[in-house]
Formats: C-alpha cells, sequence, structure tokens
C-alpha cells in the first residue's frame, strides 16, 4: 500500500500503530478481567477498559484500507455483536438471572475474538512463526489455534460456574452503616 495513505489524519502507520496498541491493551484488560470473574469480582474499571479498548478494535479494523469483506471484518462485526451483548448484560440487566452466564461467554468470546487475530498476526508478522506456517493452514498455526480455543473453552466453563458477584444494588443495601 503506498506510503500517502493517511487514517483519521494519521498515517497508515501510525494508525496501525494505534490499532495494535488497543488490541493489546484490550487482550490484557480482557485476561484480568476473565481472572475477576474467576474469583467472582466485578472489576467494573479494568471492564470497562477492556469494553472501550476491545470496541476500538475492531471500529478501527473497519478504517483500514481494504476492499470488500476480510476474514477480519467478519471477526469485528462478531466481535461488536458480542460486546453490544457483554454491555447490556453488564450495564442494562446487572447481571440478573440468565444475563450472568450471557455477560461471562460474551465477554470471553469477544477476548477470545481478539486473541484469535493476534495469533493470526504474529503468525503473518514475526518471522520465525511465519517460517512455520506461512500460509496459516500448517500444523504450528493449526495447533496454537485449537490449544488456544479449548484453554478459553475451559476457562469460560469455570467462570460461568464461579462469577456470581452481588449487584451493584445489592451491593449498595449490605454496607455497613459507617
Amino acid at each position: 500500500m503506498p506510503a500517502d495513505i493517511h487514517v483519521l489524519g494519521m498515517s497508515l502507520q501510525a494508525f496501525t500503530h494505534l490499532h495494535v496498541a488497543l488490541s493489546l491493551m484490550g487482550i490484557l484488560a480482557g485476561f484480568i478481567v476473565l481472572l475477576g470473574m474467576l474469583g467472582s469480582e466485578q472489576l467494573n474499571a479494568i471492564t470497562a477498559l477492556f469494553v472501550l479498548t476491545t470496541s476500538l478494535t475492531s471500529l478501527t479494523g473497519f478504517l483500514f484500507p481494504f476492499h470488500g469483506i476480510t476474514p477480519g471484518i467478519v471477526i469485528g462485526i462478531l466481535s461488536l455483536i458480542v460486546l453490544f451483548a457483554a454491555i447490556i448484560a453488564r450495564y442494562t440487566f446487572d447481571y440478573a438471572g440468565k444475563w450472568r452466564w450471557i455477560y461471562v461467554v460474551t465477554t470471553i468470546t469477544a477476548l477470545w475474538f481478539n486473541v484469535f487475530v493476534f495469533i493470526v498476526q504474529s503468525f503473518e508478522k514475526i518471522p520465525s512463526l511465519h517460517a512455520m506456517a506461512p500460509t496459516g493452514t500448517e500444523a504450528p498455526f493449526k495447533s496454537a489455534q485449537v490449544v488456544v480455543l479449548l484453554t478459553f473453552i475451559v476457562l469460560g466453563t469455570r467462570a460461568v460456574k464461579k462469577f456470581n458477584p452481588v449487584p451493584e444494588a445489592a451491593a449498595g443495601e449490605s454496607a455497613p452503616a459507617v
């Protein structure tokens, strides 16, 4: 692609760095949220950071100068759909009833989408990984994706069982008077 392409007033290279930084922040925040779920902790600020950076990762992904539908665009659309469900489960329904497990599953799915793309990009951009799987159809790439998917399924299943936060309204009622 020509070097004179600009996105949101930034060079394509600067925009790419912003997109990658958002993605990495989303992944880090997502893992912290996942660990919080396993300990039945809400981690409100980190959750908001995860939702924001992961949403911005998907949204900025649509601004790259590609034509047509790419796998990355499909994953970005799916990620925004599951993030929307997570936002509703968290901020509208406050984890009530089925919304607790919907929140956990959709949040973990959004994180997995981000990690899936991270692995794809790693195999494309890191020379030693690219040498092992130049087309992304080779065993090392497939193995990495399967191991990560299975790990997310195991952690997600545990998180659904363990994440039982006290709803914010109830938390405020049970706080001792000072």
